[in-house]
């Protein structure tokens, strides 16, 4: 908002520093007349002897050098107090370059303030982590958009090239290619929804409650168990009761990502898929676990990231829209807790979800 203009801090610390000076030399000569010249006589001598100056002769005396005295403070004060404000203001000045510099979209700048530590080496530190951070959260969501935008282009290029195939093919079947448009619709859908859900919980706009960890991984597992069931993949879901604080709904959702995607990647014969609700020290932990190859380290760091998948890109019924994992890094960051992803020695995956723990209402 415009502001009027105002006095520069420069010239007010300026001025205070001069006027500091002007107070202590006036208190100084203040002492000096009422602890000494109150004592003089106020009139001469008349007697004989030497001459005995008296008080208005030390007046006119003392008052002119004391005033000059008084001048040469003031002009100190303010050609000091500018020069010392200056060298004091100069990280700020840093400090409010790298700020519109930031203002105008250069993240990557950096004011590196060098120096022991104080107030102002505080102020820049932190306004350097706060770049660094904005600089990887425009990075994550440029990214992002963009492959959001190829994953939702995806679905449309391919309703465009049925319907001109169609068109082109007096003897089309109707039939096979509304359930062919039905079927890319969904997936438009479905990733549409997706998108949807992992805003809402990065923004965490959602009412907390107190949930039950193990009761959500019993409710996802009975959702997903036809999906099991159907690809071969026994579900063991066991642990105690774990009380957390959070939205019923986006942790349900955290949960059925996680079997789901345990599921659709399981590609060992006879697998299985172990879901374990636990506690430790302060915290509620859920744990999914899954068969399946071996997964080489590079490849695990990077599945918690949009539209990334641990096998091939291949889109078949189940295969997932890519932000399975993603969503539910970002439901457990937004429910103060953090998610662990490790590549089991025998092959498969160990997801691990840590919130903090709260105590049920009786």
């Amino acid at each position: 908002m415009p502001r009027e203009p105002g006095i520069d801090v420069r010239l007010k610390l300026t001025l205070s520093y001069a006027a500091f000076l002007m107070v202590a030399g006036a208190l100084l000569l203040s002492v000096v007349w009422v602890f000494l010249l109150r004592y003089v006589p106020a009139g001469s001598n008349p007697g004989p002897g030497p001459f005995s100056p008296n008080r208005g002769d030390l007046v006119r005396a003392f008052v002119p050098p004391a005033a000059w005295a008084l001048f040469f403070l003031l002009l100190f004060g303010l050609l000091g107090g500018w020069f010392l404000a200056g060298r004091m203001l100069a990280p700020l000045a840093r400090i409010a370059d790298a700020a519109r510099r930031a203002g105008a979209g250069s993240l990557s700048h950096r004011i590196a303030l060098p120096g022991r530590n104080d107030e102002f080496r505080e102020l820049a530190d932190a306004f350097d982590t706060m770049l660094a951070r904005l600089e990887a959260q425009v990075a994550e969501q440029r990214r992002f958009a963009a492959n959001a935008s190829h994953e939702l282009r995806t679905p449309l290029a391919i309703s465009q090239a049925l319907l001109e195939v169609a068109r082109a093919d007096p003897d089309r079947d109707t039939d096979l290619l509304i359930a062919r448009l039905g079927s890319v619709n969904t997936r438009a859908i479905e990733l549409t929804e997706a998108l949807l859900l992992l805003s809402r919980a990065d923004q965490r706009t959602f009412a907390r409650e107190p949930v039950d960890l193990s009761l959500v991984a019993e409710e996802a597992t009975e959702t997903l168990l036809p999906l099991a069931e159907a690809r071969g993949v026994t579900i063991g879901v066991r642990g105690d009761p774990v009380p957390v604080l959070g939205s019923h709904a986006l942790l349900l959702q955290l949960t059925a990502n996680l079997v789901h995607n345990a599921i659709i990647h399981n590609t060992a014969a006879h697998g299985t898929v172990d879901i374990v609700s636990s506690t430790g020290t302060g915290v509620a932990v859920l744990t999914v676990e899954n068969t399946g190859d071996r997964l080489p380290p590079q490849l695990v760091r990077t599945l918690a990231e949009p539209f990334q998948r641990g096998t091939e890109r291949v889109h078949s019924d189940h295969a997932g829209v890519g932000l399975g994992l993603a969503i539910a890094d970002s439901i457990t960051r937004a429910h103060d807790g953090t998610l662990t992803i490790t590549a089991r020695p025998e092959g498969g995956l160990r997801v691990s979800v840590q919130l903090p723990l709260v105590r049920m209402p009786d």
